[in-house]
């Protein structure tokens, strides 16, 4: 990922914070075949590995378990992200030489990916992941409340994922290089949007 120095973003506390909140990240591989991406939401067990290791599953049918990768997997987290009116700038007052930019928060996770298909570890991660998701939930579902035969049937379908993380790159574009002035605009048209994610 380019990141200028203004915005690479090193602090591992930060960094799980961001993949933790992107709920949905996206595994790449590369493979003889060429690039494979899949979307899935993972979770990251921070107390394994050097880094940490996430997991999650796909689709017995995706053809990317079966593809083997050649070196790392990469996945892909985002997280808060906005466009950037030049209009916002006190700078566009001043001189007028200002464009349009995007403002990103983005975790790159690398390592080597390990699909399984033990019914015991498949189960542990779907139960973990159901866990993290409906937790907030007044009444939280859990797998157990499906029968047990159904669950079965559907684990057999899955593949499981493990990614133990190897390196972590973090970038957070977030008007650090504008003036003061400049970020204040910023700050306040954010407020402002009608969008809420901004």
């Amino acid at each position: 990922m380019y990141t200028p120095p203004a915005f690479r973003e090193d602090d591992p506390v930060l960094l799980r914070q961001i993949m933790r909140e992107a709920r949905l990240a996206t595994l790449v591989t590369a493979t003889a075949d060429g690039l494979m991406a899949t979307p899935l939401p993972l979770f990251l067990e921070e107390g394994e590995g050097e880094q940490g290791v996430l997991y999650g599953h796909l689709a017995r049918a995706n053809p990317q378990w079966k593809t083997p990768p050649t070196g790392e997997a990469l996945v892909l987290f985002s997280g808060a992200d906005a466009y950037i009116t030049p209009s916002w700038y006190a700078a566009k007052a001043e001189h007028g030489k200002v464009v349009p930019t995007w403002n990103y928060e983005a975790v790159h996770a690398y390592g080597a990916v390990e699909f399984f298909d033990d019914p015991a570890r498949l189960r542990d991660a779907v139960t973990r992941l159901t866990a993290l998701y409906e937790q907030p939930r007044a009444e939280p579902w859990e797998v157990s409340d499906a029968p047990e035969a159904f669950v079965a049937a559907q684990l057999r379908g899955i593949v499981g994922v493990r990614l133990p993380i190897a390196r972590i790159e973090g970038k957070r574009k977030m008007s650090q290089n504008r003036s003061e002035a400049d970020r204040a605009g910023v700050a306040a048209g954010l407020a402002q949007s009608e969008r809420p994610s901004d």
